[in-house]
């Protein structure tokens, strides 16, 4: 393959090959992203087609949100257990099935298979969980920025497809806009088939940063299906883990599952077109690029704690004010503002936490069940703000939820202590005579 040739001819000029692992790392988690968030944009013709209530729709897409959470565990078991570039290119092949086969689709049941089923599972072994394992294989130095990076790549697949699918559903119909994300995900696959290895060593490397005299790492050891599990078990102990997991749930209820889900209908009940709230949604993602990879900077800088704390703070605060803001250019234009430069920028400091918390063998695992939490807030929000929309015929009820839930979440966060800052406490009243 042209990884070796490739490497070579890198090293030569003094760059390393984790920035091509990163790299597609990158553009699959871009690829990823744009395929779960895509559904988004065909929630009303799919109604006008076929006579799905939102409601219902909203259930297949829970469904997507869920799996593409609950696998992220799991993922770092397929991950040791078969390597980088097999479950990228599985990945690429589920999604894109979901995606072809759903051009035929007449029934509920379909939907729910297709881009409930298919589409989670395909994006859940692509979730963040690879963008961590990207980066704690191929990089010592520089991790918060290259996971920042990647992170942001997700509001990259927003940016990028959901205006140009907007505007394919209004002049092309909602099935010719599925082509553009096709041809990415083939694209993908061709990339990671080519040029994406496991580990550095794989190619005679260390990571990036690491001491030339450092000994080659060996390779992971496998991992059971069991090890999840037992991971869950050992962490629950911790109050830290809840502290991330009920932030993260906070997280995914007031991100994808509310707004990438349901802004483009939520919009339209205020006269806005489809297409003009797509461009919005793109704007998000632009300024969620710069706030996730500051971020990531900000994280190997500051205390995640008191960056979380900022975070949810302005994304709830955000979301309560959004019912008010009359819905003008430049009233959506502050919104995307405030709210987009967040939208992913608590996954840096959330991992950095994590990784402090836990041990480095177990840490993805761990970081993927609180990721787990995140998507399973997704889901609720998914088929909760379409069920308040069907029942109440208003989405504010599920705005003004996720933003107290956001508040809540940024008190919540900012007391939280680390295992080793709870030892410590507790060593010290113990040497003052005073019990713990």
């Amino acid at each position: 393959m042209l990884a070796l040739p490739l490497s070579r001819w890198l090293h030569a000029r003094g760059i390393h090959y984790a920035w091509v692992a990163a790299a597609v790392g990158f553009l699959t988690m871009l690829s990823s992203a744009a395929t779960l968030g895509l559904p988004g944009a065909f929630l009303k013709p799919l109604s006008q087609e076929f006579g799905w209530s939102l409601d219902q729709m909203s259930s297949a897409l829970a469904v997507r949100f869920g799996l593409y959470g609950l696998l992220g565990p799991f993922a770092a078991v397929f991950l040791s257990r078969y390597g980088l570039r097999r479950m990228i290119c599985l990945a690429m092949v589920l999604m894109a099935g979901g995606l072809a086969l759903a051009t035929r689709m007449h029934a509920m049941w379909h939907l729910v298979v297709l881009w409930g089923i298919t589409l989670g599972v395909g994006s859940g072994l692509t979730a963040l969980v690879l963008g961590a394992t990207v980066v704690n294989r191929w990089f010592v130095h520089r991790r918060g920025l290259v996971l920042g990076v990647l992170t942001a790549s997700s509001a990259t697949g927003q940016l990028v497809f959901l205006p140009l699918a907007a505007w394919l559903v209004e002049h092309q119909g909602w099935r010719m806009a599925l082509l553009p994300i096709g041809v990415l995900l083939a694209l993908v696959f061709t990339l990671a088939l080519l040029l994406m290895r496991d580990r550095p060593e794989d190619l005679g490397l260390r990571a990036y940063g690491a001491a030339v005299s450092a000994p080659l790492e060996p390779a992971p050891v496998a991992l059971g299906l069991l090890a999840p599990w037992r991971a869950l078990a050992d962490a629950s102990r911790l109050p830290m883990f809840w502290v991330l997991a009920g932030t993260f749930f906070v997280c995914g209820l007031s991100t994808n599952g509310l707004i990438q889900t349901h802004f483009i209908s939520l919009c339209s009940d205020y006269g806005v077109a489809p297409l003009p709230a797509a461009s919005v949604l793109a704007a998000i993602g632009a300024f969620d690029f710069i706030g996730t990879i500051t971020s990531g900077w900000l994280t190997d800088r500051f205390d995640s704690r008191k960056l979380l704390f900022w975070y949810y703070g302005l994304r709830g605060l955000s979301l309560l004010w959004l019912p008010y803001s009359g819905f003008t250019l430049y009233g959506l234009s502050l919104f995307a503002m405030f709210y987009g430069l967040d939208w992913i920028a608590t996954v840096p400091p959330t991992v950095r936490l994590a990784n402090a918390s836990f041990d480095r063998a177990r840490g993805p695992m761990i970081f993927g069940w609180v990721f787990a939490s995140h998507q399973l807030g997704g889901a609720v929000a998914a088929y909760g703000a379409g069920l308040a929309r069907t029942v109440l015929l208003s989405y504010r009820p599920a705005l003004f939820a996720a933003g107290i839930a956001c508040v809540i979440a940024a008190l919540v966060v900012l007391r939280a202590r680390l295992p080793g800052e709870q030892r410590s406490v507790g060593a010290a009243l113990a040497a003052a005579g005073r019990p713990a």
